[in-house]
């Protein structure tokens, strides 16, 4: 059989409705960046980067837990993540798929690479905050983050399955995801996995590697990674989780926002997932210095100061309970959409 690399483009691949080769998405890229909109032009610069003569292509990482930064990976790398995509969620030549997340991103460039590889219809829209609001037709597959998916609850019926990712599910958009008619997925991955390596559908517990991708734990019990198909080294993540195989893992928080109180070790995500439907503004745990304990465990609240009854914190163990609560009136962010929990809590100290 021969190996699919990243110079196939799959015949039955279409760009917005209409059938592209590889020559003629090079001549739309060219009129993207020149009259098209931002995210266009962004869009316009993957295209001409892809079908270049190089075999890599540079990646820009979200900066989550550090200052956002360009990675090399082979071009080989995304076909074949695209290809293990396919496997695990049954997609087939000719399904219809939105890209509506950002390109300038791995996880826009990848809705593009899937298509070109898999052979997928895929309609690129802006990266709004309710991208299927106007959208008059119905997709086999779209990934979004979770704010699209919030202001996108009652159109997701639009999608037969969609992935996630970005940032963590809250319980409470878990359990509206749940009643609705479209196929949720959840993913673990980021810029230096090319996206997902891992998913689970809405509301279980455990995440499933992708084909080709096998876990363990190092000392601290954090995830490694072993993807020799999309990554030549192991890659070694700060993420807790309690493995259930080789296979199948649970996410627990990343060690990094892990709070020492008096000796307590206490995981933030855990807590939050607790206080998800309890609290309406936005919001995270964390932990700022204190003479005593050596780490406060304390609540930071996105908006103006509020009262937040005492009821609200009886679902915690009392560990686990905040020593004071913070108001930000906006919290910071990255380009991706996630919390600066780092930066903001300095700015607490």
């Amino acid at each position: 059989m021969k190996k699919v690399t990243y110079k196939n483009i799959h015949n039955f691949f279409k760009f917005n409705g209409v059938h592209l080769n590889s020559k003629e998405l090079q001549i739309a890229a060219y009129y993207l960046i020149k009259e098209g909109t931002e995210y266009e032009k962004s869009m316009g610069d993957f295209l001409l980067d892809w079908f270049d003569e190089k075999s890599y292509i540079d990646l820009q990482t979200s900066g989550t837990t550090g200052i956002p930064k360009l990675i090399r990976k082979n071009k080989q790398a995304l076909v074949n993540s695209a290809l293990a995509t396919g496997d695990f969620f049954g997609l087939k030549p000719g399904d219809t798929a939105l890209c509506c997340l950002p390109v300038q991103f791995i996880a826009g460039k990848m809705m593009l690479v899937r298509s070109f590889i898999l052979g997928l219809a895929i309609d690129v829209v802006e990266p709004t905050s309710n991208p299927l609001a106007n959208l008059n037709k119905n997709y086999d597959f779209a990934a979004m983050v979770p704010l699209q998916v919030e202001n996108s609850l009652n159109e997701l019926h639009k999608v037969k399955k969609l992935i996630i990712g970005g940032a963590k599910l809250n319980d409470s958009l878990v359990k509206k995801l749940v009643n609705t008619n479209s196929t949720a997925y959840e993913t673990y991955g980021m810029t230096e996995t090319i996206t997902h390596i891992a998913a689970k559908k809405v509301g279980e517990q455990a995440f499933s590697v992708l084909p080709h991708v096998s876990i363990y734990q190092n000392e601290k019990d954090c995830l490694v990674i072993n993807a020799p198909l999309v990554s030549e080294e192991h890659l070694f993540t700060n993420d807790l989780v309690e493995l259930l195989n080789e296979r199948q893992f649970v996410l627990l928080g990343r060690i990094d926002n892990v709070v020492n109180s008096g000796g307590i070790k206490l995981i933030p995500e855990q807590i939050e997932d607790k206080l998800a439907d309890k609290i309406n503004s936005a919001f995270f745990i964390g932990g700022i210095p204190d003479a005593v304990l050596g780490e406060k465990l304390v609540l930071v609240v996105e908006g103006e100061k509020q009262e937040i009854a005492e009821s609200v914190f009886a679902v915690l163990a009392k560990f686990e309970k905040p020593k004071e609560i913070f108001f930000v009136p906006v919290f910071e962010k990255t380009a991706s959409g996630k919390i600066k929990r780092k930066a903001i809590l300095k700015a607490l100290e």
